[in-house]
């Protein structure tokens, strides 16, 4: 009942809370059953909106062809190989005495690669000059130019008679061509533009603000480069690295056009199995199997390492 002093908002204030709490209690209820079909809608839409995982048939195709075209002689390299004979063709003189210099000059050639192709690197990526395309298509010009080509142009430059090769015969005695020094040039020609492009791919990714920070503290260009620079673009520098080793260990024209092929001085394992494949081709398929392991197990046990870290 109201008394006659009642307002009219005293009513509502004196209505017991049970029928209030029912009704709140209710209404949560009432809008899960209400909300129960979009739940489910909501269940069911990422399942009618998946997204088909399947390879397309039209690229599964060529992609299985690529792999085969690449993978098919490899396997017929293994299965042709003469395996009963094999450890009398590796333990011979001449395989370790190839495969020691293919070494011993693939090294050399990537150190030389790494003292003159990371400042280059950096010079293509960090500074902007005039014919800086120029530069970057004259340096990249040995990946595509036949090493025949470059072995020539290296007789021309650093030959005997070459533009630079007389002088550094007449001023300093150094004789370049047909020797193991020879070797390492002609290698380390056509493999320092793997190291230049990976370096510089890897400077253009890195973050420049770091190197401003460096110098606004007080550190040179080149302290900047040494302490900030070279540890963030070390995994690109060791996959160039490894991917100018395994080119230059597996080099052919221009060392055979610049530095012959003599046993112990300049034949490396690719002009061996040259040779070999004129006179003894199951020596030649042993020389080959030796030299795809060698590739195999640097590239799958360094390079993948390397590159994940980075």
């Amino acid at each position: 009942m109201t008394g006659p002093n009642d307002r009219p908002g005293d009513t509502a204030d004196r209505i017991p809370d049970g029928p209030r709490s029912r009704r709140v209690r209710g209404g949560p209820r009432s809008r899960r059953v209400r909300g129960g079909p979009p739940s489910r809608r909501l269940r069911g839409g990422p399942r009618a909106g998946r997204v088909r995982t399947g390879v397309p048939l039209a690229l599964l195709l060529p992609a299985l062809l690529g792999v085969a075209f690449l993978t098919f002689p490899l396997i017929a390299l293994l299965v042709r190989t003469p395996w009963q004979s094999l450890p009398e063709q590796l333990t011979s003189a001449a395989v370790w005495q190839a495969l020691r210099l293919s070494l011993l000059c693939a090294t050399a050639a990537t150190a030389v690669s790494l003292v003159i192709g990371v400042p280059l690197a950096w010079l293509l990526a960090r500074v902007d000059f005039p014919g800086r395309g120029v530069v970057r298509a004259l340096v990249t010009l040995p990946l595509v130019l036949p090493p025949v080509v470059g072995g020539v142009a290296l007789l021309m430059a650093l030959g005997r008679n070459g533009i630079v090769g007389q002088w550094l015969d007449a001023w300093f005695g150094i004789t370049l061509p047909f020797t193991t020094a020879g070797v390492v040039v002609a290698e380390a020609f056509v493999a320092m533009p793997f190291l230049v492009i990976s370096v510089e791919g890897t400077l253009r990714a890195a973050d420049p603000r770091y190197e401003e920070a460096a110098a606004t503290l007080g550190a040179s260009r080149f302290t900047a480069f040494r302490r900030v620079t070279l540890p963030l673009i070390a995994p690109g520098i060791a996959a160039g690295a490894v991917l100018a080793w395994a080119r230059a260990l597996g080099e052919f024209g221009a060392t055979i056009t610049f530095a012959g092929n003599f046993p112990g001085r300049t034949q490396t394992m690719p002009l061996a199995v040259y040779l070999a494949l004129q006179s003894d081709p199951e020596a030649a398929i042993a020389l080959s199997l030796v030299l795809l392991a060698v590739s195999i197990a640097v590239l799958a046990g360094l390079r993948d390492r390397w590159m994940s870290a980075g």
